[in-house]
């Protein structure tokens, strides 16, 4: 039971109706992190155009990596809600899911590649916020073959995955079974 009142589809104003629409066309269903944002319409418009655009838009990064970086941020905040909607996302690409848990409890064995084990690093220790100086995280996925724009695009998955987690974790978000399948990836 999420901490605070949630509207649900069947009890939304025309307006929030049409935000979740939006959604449900998008996304293929409304979540509950979706719908713990009911009472702000206009910041949950805002939300989905940053989640659209930070992990199924343009980008030198793939979709699969993309999503590795949610579920390794995700592990990292212990946000079972991100980490259970994001790894059924990586198991559409990945397609193996004892890969997925390495992921998540023992990444040191999961065969990565150079790049990938980057990006994972970088989303640990970006989230952890333990080292004073991210240069050198940076010069390592550049040193893989990325460009600036990858790396930023990598930040920004990151980034934007610290900010759901802690909205998830601080509102009491759950879900069941059912609401982790069913979305458009």
């Amino acid at each position: 039971m999420p901490h605070i009142k949630t509207i649900d589809y069947e009890s939304s104003d025309p307006k929030l109706k049409k935000v979740y629409d939006d959604i449900i066309k998008s996304r293929g269903k409304l979540a509950e992190v979706h719908k713990i944002q009911s009472l702000n319409p206009e910041a949950l418009v805002a939300h989905m155009e940053l989640y659209m655009s930070t992990m199924f838009g343009k980008s030198p990064l793939k979709r699969y990596q993309r999503e590795m970086m949610a579920v390794v941020v995700s592990a990292t905040n212990r946000c079972n809600y991100c980490i259970e909607h994001h790894e059924q996302a990586l198991l559409a690409y990945w397609k193996d899911e004892e890969k997925t848990e390495l992921l998540k409890h023992d990444r040191a064995n999961l065969d990565l590649s150079k790049t990938d084990r980057q990006l994972c690093n970088l989303a640990e220790n970006l989230t952890v916020n333990e080292g004073p100086d991210y240069a050198q995280y940076v010069q390592q996925l550049k040193d893989t073959g990325l460009d600036d724009r990858a790396v930023l695009d990598a930040v920004q998955v990151i980034a934007y995955f610290n900010f759901v987690n802690r909205m998830v974790l601080g509102l009491g978000v759950v879900f069941d079974e059912e609401e982790k399948r069913g979305y458009n990836y």
